[in-house]
């Protein structure tokens, strides 16, 4: 019996993809910390906005928590892991009046937001932080200033309505994993209603959310399906999406496992777009390629802008600890 020909694919694969420096960084100090401590290490919060992270750490000894009193009596000794996106300063606070050991894994680039809106009220500025509501890299930056002293922009529409106390004296920061573009836009809408606006001493939007952007904007035209692996809760993942479809995407999907593909749904295609979220592991990546292959004919170019060389050091506590490629390679392959 012939069987048919698979069609033919071509999977434009971006490059930068995938984990930026501080993801990597948050999971290597709780990999590290379970080498050194043992189990249970406590993670408040997620570590990373990605399910198949988590559950592999899971799998290796660490217990996610929502708050610090989650945490037993028995366990107050094993170090707790504050998670990449940066947490408020009364919850450190907390852990030392607990006599927690806490090791903390926000982003350093997410800790220069903090400082810089904190230089901005040091400086007698109220502080506008351009975010989403309600995502833990936003509670972390406003939790590191007094209550009343930051206003949360969204939207163009947010920076329309915003009427402050003291138009004169504002300045602004930025929640890392915007898109650039629409972030632009609102800052020009502040500007123009507010002239004496300050900016940061440097871009809030971090090198990896940008980077990611740019090479999807680049693949995206022509793309008959662009494919984001990234989480449903990732803002920088689902901002590639919103990306890819400006770009010139006929469609574009977020997807967390190979599994949630719906071969129904993608029909016949000729060209793919793929990428992956900050938060989204390499492992991943391949299993949707591979899925692809399973049914077309697949060659895969590789769409690369840049290459990142950035490496942000874990936890003096924990920079004596030997970390594997095996130590990793569930995630990275």
């Amino acid at each position: 019996m012939n069987i048919a020909a698979k069609p033919p694919l071509t999977i434009r694969l971006c490059g930068p993809r995938g984990f930026c420096a501080g993801v990597d960084r948050a999971i290597q100090i709780v990999v590290l910390a379970l080498k050194s401590y043992g189990a249970p290490v406590y993670v408040r919060h997620e570590i990373v906005h990605n399910r198949y992270v988590v559950e592999g750490l899971e799998a290796k000894g660490a217990v996610f928590v929502e708050e610090l009193d989650e945490i037993p009596e028995e366990h107050r000794a094993q170090p707790v892991v504050f998670s990449a996106h940066g947490v408020p300063k009364s919850v450190p606070e907390d852990a030392s009046a607990r006599n927690l050991f806490y090791l903390d894994a926000t982003c350093p680039l997410v800790s220069k937001v903090h400082k810089q809106a904190m230089r901005h009220n040091k400086l007698g500025r109220h502080v506008v932080l351009i975010g989403h509501a309600g995502h833990p890299e936003v509670i972390g930056t406003m939790g590191q200033l007094p209550e009343g002293s930051v206003s949360l922009i969204e939207t163009i529409e947010d920076a329309d309505a915003y009427e402050p106390a003291d138009p004169d004296n504002l300045g602004f920061v930025t929640q890392t994993t915007l898109s650039v573009d629409d972030t632009a836009g609102v800052i020009t809408r502040l500007h123009e209603r507010f002239p004496n606006l300050t900016a940061p001493a440097a871009d809030s939007i971090c090198y990896a959310t940008t980077n990611r952007q740019e090479v999807v904007k680049q693949a995206a035209p022509g793309c008959d399906l662009f494919i984001i692996v990234g989480a449903p809760n990732s803002s920088n993942s689902k901002r590639l999406v919103e990306v890819a479809l400006r770009a010139g995407a006929k469609k574009s999907l977020l997807v967390q496992r190979a599994s949630e593909l719906d071969w129904d749904e993608i029909g016949p295609i000729s060209t793919l777009g793929l990428s992956a979220g900050a938060s989204a592991p390499e492992v991943i990546v391949n299993e949707i390629i591979e899925a692809f292959r399973a049914r077309f004919d697949a060659k895969v170019e590789l769409a690369e802008t840049v290459q990142e060389n950035e490496h942000f050091l874990v936890n003096r506590e924990l920079r004596n600890i030997e970390l594997t490629h095996e130590d990793m390679a569930w995630v990275n392959g």
